[in-house]
């Protein structure tokens, strides 16, 4: 069903302008982050590259040099443990009888001390031993998103999220992982949505490089859709179709009754950067790389989302999509526009 809704945006004026609305590009991550060469953890994983020594410290120490950190019956039950298989990630530790949080940051400040990990290992917090560059990755994300973005990641913490945002700005992971209403699984969530899609945001960067004449392309990672859907800042905007969201939050537009899977939001994406392609071809190692990232985490998901249009004067339009995952909260929005 399309539906229209006119007056509202009527009255925000003439907008002139065929890329994307400030509305859309005020909540991406700051250009100096987007520029950062760092290296991020893109898996799922409790313990981050620069950090496997952590596991090296409880794998390989001696009794003795353990025993200098921990009490000596958690060393025994590691010790133990580690007889049968070394251990594989801080979960695997920390399923250990007697070791709990604290008992991983006396772990932690053993290794350090003997060079098992260095300043590239930011540290343990909420169960994840991350990367300088995860922690200040996941500091910016959380600094920088939108409100409607922070609840998206974390569907099932949203007294965390509502704290985050009202004591925001943080200035380290740890005082993110502190915070009233984040655990583990929250903090996870913030960790995973901060790094494991790099690659398609690399991916993201260079479509909207493309060069355009009187047409292209926009895509985002991160974004507000609820801004984009309420802000009241076009000429005209209509719904084509919505999923998984209730009919009061979109304009009483009732959804359709599936959400979206892993294909419907493959093939939005490759058709938008097929589009993209028409006049000049992308890299193909970051168009490669950035949809096997795509795949990886989309897979065997689902999402709730949008289909509409807009514009924002007579002599332009807009067709927009987005798409959230109902868990995880990785989200992604294309928009592709024409102009005379």
């Amino acid at each position: 069903m399309r539906r229209y809704v006119g007056s509202a945006f009527l009255a925000a004026g003439l907008l002139v302008g065929c890329g994307p609305s400030e509305t859309e590009t005020s909540t991406q991550q700051p250009q100096e982050e987007q520029q950062q060469q760092g290296l991020f953890t893109e898996t799922d994983v409790d313990v981050a590259t620069e950090c496997q020594g952590i596991l090296g410290f409880v794998n390989q120490a001696s009794f003795n040099t353990l025993d200098a950190y921990l009490p000596s019956n958690v060393v025994h039950n590691l010790v133990n443990r580690r007889a049968t298989s070394p251990f594989v990630s801080l979960a695997d530790i920390s399923s250990v009888p007697l070791v709990g949080p604290a008992r991983l940051q006396q772990i932690e400040h053993g290794a350090r001390d003997l060079n098992y990990i260095d300043v590239e290992c930011y540290g343990i917090a909420d169960g994840l031993a991350l990367s300088h560059d995860d922690a200040a990755a996941l500091v910016s994300l959380v600094n920088s998103v939108s409100s409607t973005e922070l609840h998206d990641i974390l569907p099932y913490a949203w007294n965390g999220a509502l704290n985050l945002r009202n004591q925001r700005p943080f200035t380290s992971a740890d005082a993110i992982a502190n915070t009233t209403g984040i655990a583990e699984v929250s903090f996870r969530n913030l960790r995973n949505a901060a790094t494991l899609s790099r690659p398609f945001e690399a991916l993201i960067a260079a479509v909207n490089n493309q060069p355009v004449s009187h047409g292209g392309v926009f895509m985002a990672r991160h974004f507000d859709w609820w801004t984009n859907l309420h802000g009241g800042q076009f000429y005209n905007f209509q719904i084509d179709s919505c999923f998984g969201i209730e009919p009061e939050r979109v304009f009483g537009e009732q959804p359709r009754p599936y959400l979206a899977d892993a294909a419907e939001v493959r093939a939005e994406v490759e058709a938008t950067i097929a589009a993209s392609e028409r006049r000049v071809a992308l890299d193909p190692n970051v168009k490669a790389a950035g949809l096997a990232n795509l795949y990886a985490l989309t897979e065997g998901r689902s999402f709730f989302g949008c289909y509409y249009g807009y514009s924002r004067d007579p002599w332009s339009g807009h067709s927009a999509a987005f798409f959230v995952d109902t868990v995880s909260g990785f989200s992604v929005y294309t928009d592709s526009y024409w102009v005379e």
